[in-house]
């Protein structure tokens, strides 16, 4: 637990630097570059996610269960984990009206993604690791708003045609791949146990 809570500082500290210390972050790049501050960003967020990764998995090994979701809640984890994979999709697909919608489909995503696992999994571990990164989401969607409306934030260009469905049908077939195939292998969980994927 104790590489799980290190891990989860380091990824949503450096993910946090514009929430609590934008200024600094601006100083920074001013006197450092953009580049310099993209490569401690990176390094930063690697080193934390890859912490975070081992120390879920040490943690799953000696599961400390606070309640035993109703099977629904997996089925609500689905649809939620499907919608973000969109979501986050549409964060990279320019032009689309999905993000010029929602503005901050990235952030959402997470959200949606943090809310269904939390919902659907009872063990300390998932309470830790989905209910940290549902907070922190909140507090970045918050910061982001705050920055937009003082103008800090770029508006979202102009809507193209065909670019939503493309970020629809993109994020879906990678929430398949990954719900049936990569989530059992890279995760060691099956989301639905009875399609044979990679590791049967």
């Amino acid at each position: 637990m104790i590489l799980l809570i290190f891990g989860l500082v380091l990824f949503l500290g450096i993910h946090s630097v514009r929430i609590v210390a934008d200024g600094r972050r601006s100083r920074f790049i001013a006197a450092r570059g953009l580049n310099a501050w993209k490569g401690v960003y990176s390094l930063i967020s690697i080193a934390g996610f890859v912490l975070i990764c081992i120390g879920f998995g040490q943690a799953r090994q000696q599961a400390v269960l606070l309640w035993s979701p109703p099977r629904w809640t997996h089925d609500v984890a689905a649809l939620l984990t499907l919608l973000a994979f969109v979501l986050v999709t549409a964060a990279y697909v320019p032009g689309n009206g999905i993000k010029a919608r929602v503005k901050d489909p990235m952030i959402l995503g997470v959200k949606c993604w943090a809310a269904g696992h939390l919902l659907a999994n009872g063990t300390l571990a998932d309470v830790v690791l989905f209910g940290s990164f549902l907070a922190w989401v909140v507090l970045d969607f918050r910061a982001a708003r705050q920055r937009r409306r003082a103008g800090a934030e770029p508006e979202v260009g102009s809507v193209k045609r065909g670019r939503s469905l493309m970020a629809v049908v993109v994020g879906v077939l990678v929430w398949m791949l990954f719900a049936f195939h990569l989530h059992q292998w890279l995760i060691g969980v099956a989301p639905f146990p009875g399609f044979h994927g990679i590791g049967h």
